[in-house]
């Protein structure tokens, strides 16, 4: 694979820059006490009337879709990286250290968000979140190897 060190810092940058992003919503500015106020007119502006007690649990879902979503996109985001810089003898665009390492990388900063978040008093840390941006992380791994081993397979019966 040929790499340019321009593609290697563009997919660097890219990484870079939604860790940024997981690191401004993991501050007080997008506490769940925030999030509502805003979230809650907007709902009953497209929805109607939302009894408050139902609110609390959507809030809730709307939260952890936000993690699994974040976090999955920044697993892609690593995987890019890592296949940008390490070179692999696979011709198939696809490693299991670009995977490992892109996993591993987005356990640490889900870990790092949410100790940080056990220093701001609007907010809490909590294993749990750490396991299911992990969980994202794996998962879009495994998306990742699916998509390029259909291309892969498409591209041999394309060319057979």
């Amino acid at each position: 694979m040929n790499r340019s060190r321009n593609d290697v810092g563009k997919a660097w940058i890219a990484a870079a820059l939604w860790i940024g992003l997981i690191a401004v919503e993991s501050s007080n500015l997008l506490s769940a006490a925030n999030t509502s106020r805003f979230l809650y007119p907007l709902l009953t502006y497209l929805f109607g009337h939302i009894d408050p007690v139902r609110f609390l649990y959507w809030h809730h879902m709307a939260r952890k879709i936000g993690h699994v979503v974040g976090y999955g996109i920044l697993s892609f985001l690593l995987f890019r990286a890592w296949r940008a810089t390490l070179p692999s003898l696979s011709p198939h665009g696809w490693s299991w250290k670009w995977s490992w390492i892109a996993i591993l990388m987005t356990a640490l900063v889900a870990s790092l968000d949410e100790w940080h978040q056990t220093f701001l008093a609007s907010r809490t840390g909590a294993f749990s979140d750490v396991a299911l941006d992990t969980v994202a992380g794996i998962g879009a791994q495994i998306l990742i190897y699916l998509l390029l081993r259909g291309l892969r397979l498409r591209i041999a019966r394309v060319t057979a």
